[in-house]
């Protein structure tokens, strides 16, 4: 018996009978001899870990546009934070602690440059749309490359939790169901911090049941929101809240989309991005042989091409290509 074989008979003796063990898993799409030492769900965190999507994260934006200050989030920091406070759960309800943390690495993979404010400019600049959680799916199934494979070749359940993390859809795994509500619990609290830091809104504006409910800190809300998380889904076959935190928490999250997300002040270098975008976007849609070329794009739609390089961008690539294309060189001679 291998290494990775113990670790599968200790799953299965350790982890509750809701959880997915890696013996569980439904698998790959391109079967692979199995590792000796890490199971399927190891392996596709490494995967995740190891791609050029996760290094291009710590420099796309979270909410505040290319910030000055050191301790602003970034979209990789905003990852971490899921993968913390996800792992942390799955722990304590005994459910599989390397799928959590898979599916929380790879949720964020194919976020534009500039937020979600990025997101929609490409969803309405596309005739096809854009939401980035598809676009997270499509880089690990197509965009990134395992050894002379296209794609990371992801088990099925890290494929889902990454695809069903926001919207309407439920993940299969409970595993899944904890990110989904980890990534809303990790991005209320730390965009909080990072407006009160950039003097956007005070603490004391945020609404008193929000601050008597979940807490007048950072660290207090994060604990008990996901204390209460723990509490009501411990030996069930769901991950819920209950109905006292999950209303706090929604009422928290449209005081941040009246007061943040969508307030001028706070968004107020917004413009200048979706210039950067736009033009970037139909430039390389007249110009598709300027996008880096691989043998798998050349077989795709010209949009679909300018949307998947557009979409990978960083912040700062993005603003360089746009001064690289429009703005005029100093002369002399």
């Amino acid at each position: 018996m291998n290494l990775r074989e113990e670790y599968e008979k200790y799953e299965e003796i350790r982890l509750s009978k809701f959880a997915c063990s890696s013996n569980n898993s439904r698998g790959r799409k391109v079967k692979e001899e199995e590792c000796k030492v890490r199971t399927k769900f190891q392996r596709d965190r490494d995967r995740i870990i190891h791609s050029k999507s996760f290094r291009r994260l710590k420099h796309k934006t979270q909410v505040f546009l290319a910030p000055e200050g050191d301790h602003y989030r970034t979209r990789l920091t905003h990852t971490l934070e899921v993968s913390q406070i996800s792992r942390t759960i799955a722990r304590a309800l005994r459910l599989n602690e390397d799928l959590t943390e898979a599916i929380s690495l790879g949720h964020d993979l194919g976020h534009t440059p500039f937020g979600h404010n990025g997101e929609k400019i490409l969803n309405n600049i596309t005739s096809f749309g854009f939401q980035h959680n598809i676009q997270s799916l499509r880089v690990v199934d197509l965009l990134e490359k395992h050894k002379d494979m296209q794609g990371l070749n992801l088990t099925f359940e890290v494929r889902d939790g990454i695809l069903n993390h926001r919207g309407e859809g439920i993940p299969i795994t409970l595993e899944g169901r904890i990110v989904k509500t980890a990534d809303r619990i990790a991005y209320l609290n730390h965009d909080i911090d990072d407006a009160v830091r950039a003097g956007v809104i005070e603490n004391d504006e945020i609404p008193e049941n929000v601050l008597r409910t979940l807490g007048k800190s950072h660290g207090e809300r994060i604990n008990n929101m996901v204390l209460d998380m723990i509490e009501n889904s411990r030996n069930k076959d769901d991950i819920m809240m209950s109905s006292k935190a999950k209303n706090a928490m929604d009422e928290l999250r449209n005081f941040m989309f009246e007061n943040i997300y969508l307030d001028d002040e706070a968004k107020g270098e917004n413009y200048k991005a979706e210039k950067i975008l736009k033009d970037l976007f139909y430039y390389y849609m007249d110009n598709p042989l300027e996008i880096p070329q691989n043998s798998f794009n050349l077989k795709e739609d010209r949009e679909i091409r300018v949307k998947d390089y557009i979409a990978g961008m960083t912040d700062r690539y993005a603003i360089k290509k746009f001064k690289d294309i429009f703005m005029p060189l100093p002369w002399d001679k």
